[in-house]
């Protein structure tokens, strides 16, 4: 049983440096959704447009993901 009502402060603190490398990633998706849906909005038949604003949405939600699987790793 985890103290804290299940927060783990360790866990939580030897996340910080993988949660700002994913907010630098997440930075990097907003730039290419941006770009990649002004792209689509001028021109929607390129499919490969509508992929990469795909894949840069995953990139925006990457720093959650990564601090939710980095603390379910260490113990309590």
């Amino acid at each position: 049983m985890c103290f804290f009502g299940g927060f783990r402060p360790m866990g939580w603190l030897l996340g910080l440096p993988f949660a700002f490398m994913s907010l630098v990633i997440s930075a990097i998706g907003i730039v290419i959704w941006t770009v990649g849906m002004a792209i689509s909005t001028v021109c929607p038949c390129f499919m490969c447009v509508t992929v990469l604003v795909e894949l840069a949405l995953e990139l925006i939600k990457v720093p959650l993901s990564v601090m939710e699987w980095f603390i379910s790793l260490i113990p309590c």
